[in-house]
């Protein structure tokens, strides 16, 4: 097969260029099976546990850098351009211990040992990019990966001992090369769309965003997958057939943020990672939201976009963004198309996404000073699971304290992310009091006809999304103690 229709990367310190690989084939795999290399392992299968984790570099706007990534639902085909780091390449050469693996032993991080790679590589990856991490930072660092002996506590003095004393960098293989690494990852960008065949199966890298639309209208019912937090699930644990497969997590056209007077607009790419940042500064609540998607390793994968062209009625995102009132950009062969995300979402497993169609960017309005906004996600664990119900509620208020404008979007209650518009036109033009928030509670437990399954009763859904409302009104007046009494005093306490 010819060079260029290889998939080529780094794997520590070795050059790989592959071909007839299978589009489902994951990295943890690859590594384990083919290459022998089984201090990555496998606990879950889905991106909970982290003991797979390595690390994946690429450039970024010109910058080299190095992500945790779950190996265990990562593809190996969606690596064209990358370097792979496992904890194999930490050591020395004569087997001294990386300094992050050394403070691991000094202070007993490790039991069984069976979790003990993935940990040692979320905390390299966190010595590499944050030289004075908090004890915050650590466990932010550590939200992928669990552990059943140790309690954690001593990895996290492992984390912080390494930080303070901070070795040179340059005892780090991944640190002292990164000049040459950078510049032989921009050679092994692809030139043109790589196209592979493995028996039935086969897998599409397109070259550009021209080139993937080109192949989108040739090949419109192709599986799209840029992070594969989700469709990584669909091989590991459904053994669906998502072949023929597209990968676009590669593509610099869909990975832009960029900022206006009016709003910023994401491309479809961006991860929650690269989003973090602007959200902090913009959309606070919405970033809060962000540390609870999974963990670091999830988060450096997931994509914005495929949150959204997923169309789950769980995910996390869209109520939010629907309550702030997004917009989406479609493109294909035939031009962009605009239209507001509440209307992307048409019915359980269906979106309006044209045959060839793909989402390209996100675009966010600036939230009016005056306006009052919150996503609540309510979940069995607070971290690393699935939303039984997610709420974002918004309100304008003018100067007598009434309602002028609402949006009160939900995901979990209906066969899609969905806007109660019944409750928010009762609100507006009424004050913003304990007796408006109360009746809108009450309108609210029943605008919605939700399922009950394993993360939650219909029931429960319900009395829930009313009583956030009651969160929203206390948080934006303050006036938990009188509605909490009213609560209590309507259950007969």
């Amino acid at each position: 097969m010819p060079q260029s229709q290889m998939i080529r990367f780094i794997l520590n310190d070795e050059p790989v260029a592959l071909s007839d690989i299978s589009p489902t084939m994951t990295l943890l795999d690859w590594l384990r099976e083919k290459k022998r290399l089984t201090g990555s392992k496998e606990g879950c299968g889905e991106g909970d546990c982290g003991a797979c984790t390595v690390l994946v570099g690429r450039l970024l706007n010109g910058e080299l850098v190095y992500e945790t990534v779950n190996a265990c639902i990562r593809f190996v085909a969606s690596l064209s351009a990358t370097h792979v780091v496992t904890i194999e390449h930490l050591a020395g050469k004569d087997g001294e211990l990386h300094p992050v693996q050394q403070a691991m032993v000094d202070c007993h991080g490790s039991q069984c040992g069976f979790c003990t790679p993935g940990f040692v590589m979320s905390l390299y990856s966190l010595w590499m990019s944050n030289p004075a991490p908090s004890a915050n930072d650590v466990e932010v660092a550590l939200q992928g990966n669990l552990c059943r002996c140790t309690g954690y506590e001593t990895i996290l003095k492992a984390a912080l001992k390494v930080a303070a004393e901070r070795p040179d960098a340059l005892v780090d293989p991944v640190m002292r090369n990164r000049a040459e690494i950078s510049a032989k990852l921009e050679e092994l960008k692809p030139k043109k769309t790589i196209r592979q065949f493995a028996g039935t199966e086969r897998f599409i890298v397109p070259a550009n965003l021209s080139e993937f639309a080109q192949v989108l209208a040739t090949e419109p019912n192709a599986t799209i997958v840029a992070g594969s937090t989700d469709t990584g699930l669909w091989v590991t644990k459904q053994m669906r057939d998502i072949s023929p497969v597209v990968f676009i997590g590669h593509l610099d056209e869909l990975q832009t943020i960029q900022q206006t007077s009016e709003g910023i607009t994401f491309g479809a790419g961006v991860t929650y990672s690269q989003a973090l940042p602007v959200f902090k500064q913009h959309f606070p609540k919405i970033a809060k939201l962000f540390y609870r998607i999974g963990g670091q390793q999830v988060r450096n994968m997931g994509t914005i976009g495929g949150n959204i062209a997923n169309g789950s009625p769980i995910g996390d995102t869209p109520p939010p963004l629907i309550a702030l009132g997004a917009t989406l950009r479609l493109h294909s062969m035939a031009g962009p198309r605009e239209i507001a995300l509440e209307d992307f979402f048409i019915a359980y497993g269906k979106q309006d996404r044209l045959p060839g169609e793909f989402v390209e960017s996100l675009t966010i309005p600036f939230l009016p000073r005056n306006d009052h906004f919150a996503v609540y996600k309510i979940s069995k664990r607070r971290d690393e699971d699935i939303s039984a119900l997610c709420g974002a509620f918004r309100i304008a208020l003018d100067d007598e304290n009434s309602v002028t404008e609402a949006r009160i979007a939900f995901g979990g209650m209906a066969a899609t992310p969905k806007r109660a518009t019944e409750v928010e036109n009762f609100l507006k033009g009424k004050p913003w009091s304990a007796e408006t928030a109360n009746a809108a509670r009450d309108l609210l437990s029943s605008a919605y006809s939700p399922l009950s399954d394993w993360r939650a009763t219909a029931e429960y859904r319900a009395l829930t999304a009313g009583n956030l409302m009651l969160r929203f009104f206390a948080e934006t007046t303050g006036e938990a103690i009188e509605l909490q009494r009213y609560a209590m005093q309507e259950a007969g306490e």
